[in-house]
């Protein structure tokens, strides 16, 4: 047997942010947008109370209270009631749901009296199934204080008794310790019959209250966003950094190429020297006769500028293969640079992407446990759609989708007809189809669309050929 779940607590002054949070006009984080339109309105708002925070200030004033709210007066208090999230789930498979709910409405009634219990809802879009009601502590008989305080000194001053009926705003008396375990045992009771007991009895457990659920909820969030941030952070750092050995490499190939044209011109440069020497050598050999004819010196000064040359080529020779070394090994240090980065990147890719396809996977599954647990849920997108094409609203749309009644007035659109509609005051509403209970059909009036455009079009066809007619009766009559 699961748990049933009830907390109590007294409201702060300003309810506006808590109706917007239970209306869903604030969606929370926790909650799925796709099944909002489940959420139920339990308890019926008085004529001209368009919401709980109106409904609240609607009992306050017409509860017949003589003393002026104070400031630091509790107007309401809040009430969620619920059990255990496997037992929630299994009420809403056996069908139950709605017999919890009247349940938990009775004993809200019952408890602190049908006239404080101003709003109850039903959240459906959110892991557990609940109920968020408002009750106004308006209270009468004697004053709680009172009996505590009572004295039979005989010089105390004494004050006219007030009248045990007046009603009054006091919280306290609606929430004290002995009430408090006395809702508690009650609820249980309620609760018993769908298979929820009473919590221990003492326990020391705390209760979360709702903003610091979603403190939590919110701090995960942005560690998510963080990681993720980094991941992104260091795939572009990646990506630069390949990027830049790319660079890197084609400026060592322009490098290497302008290297190559160098030798090139030192290889052409090499075989004119050759050509020089081979020159210098004929013409030494016949200065040398001429010198040794002639007793002149000339000879050995060019021997001298030939082994020059020479010696300078050499060292041209070694710095061309110096070149060449180092730039094997640089070519050699970004192939590995670049294969290093590459396989990174790759481990990267397949992080996130097993990461992506794990969240696919919940999306997936989240819907196919909608789709199993709603039997409607299918037919509640393609109504949607139905509506929106016809010519309502989303708002028309979302009252239309729970299965309530609209009064409506414009036009009407039917794609088979091709044809719109002028209507001044019809009633607009979802049922189950009657041939097949699996389905859903809009009716008009309570007659099916599609059956209400076909009355429609016939009625404008026989005032078509009325008009005719009667055309054709004055122009020859």
């Amino acid at each position: 047997m699961g748990y049933v779940v009830l907390h109590l607590d007294k409201s702060p002054d300003n309810e506006v942010s808590m109706t917007a949070h239970i209306a869903r006009t604030k969606m929370p984080p926790n909650a799925i947008p796709e099944l909002t339109y489940l959420n139920e309105e339990l308890v019926e708002y008085p004529e001209g109370v368009s919401d709980r925070t109106q409904a609240i200030n609607h009992r306050l004033e017409h509860a017949g209270l003589t003393r002026k709210i104070g400031t630091n007066q509790v107007r309401v208090i809040r009430v969620m009631l619920t059990g255990t999230q496997e037992d929630m789930k299994r009420l809403v498979q056996e069908g139950r749901l709605k017999a919890w709910c009247a349940d938990n409405l009775e004993w809200l009634r019952k408890t602190f009296g049908t006239e404080n219990v101003v709003s109850a809802v039903l959240h459906m879009d959110e892991a557990t199934p609940h109920i968020h009601a408002a009750v106004v502590p308006i209270v009468t008989g004697e004053r709680r204080k009172s009996r505590e305080q009572k004295t039979d000194e005989p010089n105390k001053r004494k004050y006219r008794p007030k009248s045990m009926g007046r009603p009054r705003l006091c919280a306290d008396d609606v929430m004290s310790r002995v009430k408090l375990k006395e809702y508690q045992d009650t609820y249980a009771v309620a609760m018993a019959k769908y298979g929820l007991q009473r919590g221990i009895d003492g326990s020391k457990a705390r209760h979360i209250t709702t903003q610091e659920f979603y403190r939590n909820a919110i701090a995960q969030q942005q560690n998510l966003q963080d990681n993720i941030g980094e991941l992104l952070r260091i795939e572009e750092e990646k990506r630069k950094a390949v990027e830049h050995a790319t660079e890197q490499e084609q400026t060592a190939r322009a490098e290497l190429d302008r290297t190559a044209a160098e030798l090139n011109a030192v290889k052409g440069e090499l075989k004119t020297e050759r050509l020089k020497n081979s020159v210098a050598e004929v013409g030494a050999n016949i200065l040398d006769g001429i010198g040794s004819m002639i007793g002149t010196s000339k000879s050995k000064q060019q021997e001298q500028e030939i082994t020059q040359l020479r010696q300078e080529v050499a060292a041209r020779d070694e710095t061309i293969e110096i070149l060449q070394m180092k730039i094997q090994t640089m070519q050699a240090d970004h192939r590995r640079e670049l294969t290093a980065m590459q396989a990174q990147h790759a481990a990267e890719t397949v992080k996130l992407t097993t990461q992506y396809q794990k969240e696919v996977a919940l999306l997936k599954t989240a819907l196919s446990k909608a789709v199993k647990w709603f039997p409607y849920f299918r037919e509640m997108i393609r109504m949607e759609s139905v509506c929106h094409k016809i010519g309502f609203d989303d708002k028309q749309t979302a009252i239309l989708l729970k299965g309530k009644p609209l009064e409506y007035g414009g036009e009407l659109y039917s794609k088979e007809h091709n044809c719109k509609f002028a209507v001044e005051r019809v009633t607009a509403q979802i049922t189950p189809n009657p041939f097949d209970k699996r389905k859903l059909q809009l009716n008009i009036d309570k007659v099916s669309f599609a059956e209400w455009c076909r009355e429609k079009c016939e009625r404008l066809r026989q005032a078509f050929q009325y008009l005719t007619r009667s055309q054709r009766n004055h122009k020859y009559g």
